[in-house]
């Protein structure tokens, strides 16, 4: 089944095919979802590609998102080209090019010209910029420990 949706405001869309352009959705569920300039709030799907869309949740095997805004990411294989992302959790890889995000985890991981704020990956290749990687993460965790167990002493 295909659903081919145009400047409409829905509740919820099921099918097989999804294509959606210039329109707001709740939900979406279906085994290919493409989105033109969609506002989302919850994205499922096989394979969901995104053009000029914000989604709030999105679950996929593969994501591909295209000037796209996204809260939370989580697929096998994830692909970012000049989009903004909270959360970027890929259980296999990630390519990610000219983008921002907050949090970025992956197997492996291929990016250019990318900012994070706290990255997790176990291979990277290519060129990122972040503010905490796992060794800082944990070092910083353990200095806000500190923190907190010297104030709770003086606090008594």
């Amino acid at each position: 089944m295909s659903e081919d949706v145009e400047k409409k405001d829905l509740g919820y869309v099921d099918a097989d095919f999804v294509n959606v352009s210039q329109s707001t959705i709740r939900s979406v569920e279906g085994g290919h979802v493409q989105l033109q300039q969609v506002g989302a709030l919850s994205v499922d799907g096989e394979r969901v590609e995104m053009t000029q869309s914000a989604t709030f949740i999105n679950r996929a095997n593969h994501v591909e998102s295209n000037q796209g805004l996204t809260g939370i990411t989580v697929a096998e294989s994830i692909t970012l080209n000049s989009s903004m992302a909270a959360g970027v959790f890929s259980s296999s890889r990630s390519e990610v090019n000219n983008s921002l995000s907050l949090i970025m985890a992956a197997n492996n991981l291929k990016s250019e010209q990318t900012k994070t704020l706290f990255l997790l990956a176990k291979q990277v290749d290519g060129e990122i910029q972040t503010l905490f990687d796992w060794k800082s993460i944990l070092s910083l965790g353990a200095i806000l420990g500190g923190l907190f167990g010297l104030f709770s002493l003086l606090k008594r």
